[in-house]
């Protein structure tokens, strides 16, 4: 993991993310284009958001995990408007936002966008795989429609 970046670099590559000590191996993953989920030691469950403890069993014993970044959309939404970011054009099209439910385990979901992917295919129950692009200058993950297995 990419440890040569001080905590203090970390904030400056993400100025637009919430960083604390909880999430900063999610952020350092990241710059390694590799999603880093939290999972506890003891009951082995995954959870996202990051938490200081395992919302399951309590126990504070967590290790941030890659994740295979496969799985399938569970709830998808379309704004109209909202902050500015490269790559969206709120007066051109809706920006996708969806939750996807990862393989790994059952009701483990990270939020973000989907591209390569035309708006009316954006739907609850698509197959998406994890993919990268740059925002702000530093990788951010989003989703595409999965290639078959």
């Amino acid at each position: 993991m990419n440890e040569s970046l001080d905590d203090a670099g970390l904030v400056e590559r993400f100025p637009y993310a919430r960083i604390d000590h909880d999430s900063k191996h999610l952020y350092r993953g990241w710059l390694e284009k590799r999603l880093l989920i939290n999972r506890c030691d003891d009951c082995h469950r995954f959870h996202h958001p990051p938490k200081p403890i395992c919302p399951r069993c309590w126990c504070s014993s967590l290790t941030p995990t890659e994740v295979g970044g496969r799985g399938v959309i569970h709830l998808a939404m379309f704004l109209h408007q909202g902050p500015p970011a490269p790559g969206v054009d709120y007066a051109k099209a809706p920006h996708p936002v969806v939750a996807v439910e990862l393989r790994e385990q059952e009701g483990l979901r990270f939020t973000s966008t989907v591209v390569d992917c035309p708006l009316p295919e954006v739907r609850i129950g698509l197959a998406v795989e994890l993919a990268w692009v740059d925002r702000f200058g530093a990788p951010f993950p989003v989703f595409r429609p999965a290639k078959s297995d």
